[in-house]
């Protein structure tokens, strides 16, 4: 399963920000999908969820904020960022879960920049 997000950028700190990943690749189902985060000097850290029956879960630090939401036909999975501050600055990374013919995968793509300035 590949997974190539897109939409990452330089905004100020107040905007707003989408950033989309789609999963490309073999596999016969994909259950959950989400987005995690790596700011400078921290580790990973989960920042939103969807299943494929469209239940959300997210972090306390972006709840009100971001929302996620997700298109099955299409494989993809959008987080719109809503009031961006410079501690969102991270790697937003696309993660996907669910079943192929080589059995249970949960893979993460490459990352995508995020940066908001004060």
């Amino acid at each position: 399963v590949q997974l190539q997000a897109s939409g990452g950028g330089l905004v100020q700190a107040g905007e707003s920000l989408k950033i989309s990943c789609v999963a490309s690749g073999r596999f016969e189902s994909i259950t959950d999908m989400g987005w995690y985060r790596r700011a400078p000097g921290k580790q990973r850290e989960l920042v939103a969820e969807i299943t494929s029956g469209g239940i959300t879960q997210y972090a306390d630090f972006v709840k009100g904020r971001f929302t996620i939401s997700r298109d099955n036909a299409k494989n993809t999975v959008h987080l719109q960022m809503n009031y961006l501050k410079p501690e969102d600055t991270a790697v937003y990374y696309c993660n996907a879960q669910g079943d192929s013919d080589l059995g249970w995968f949960d893979s993460f793509g490459a990352g995508t920049q995020v940066t908001v300035s004060s």
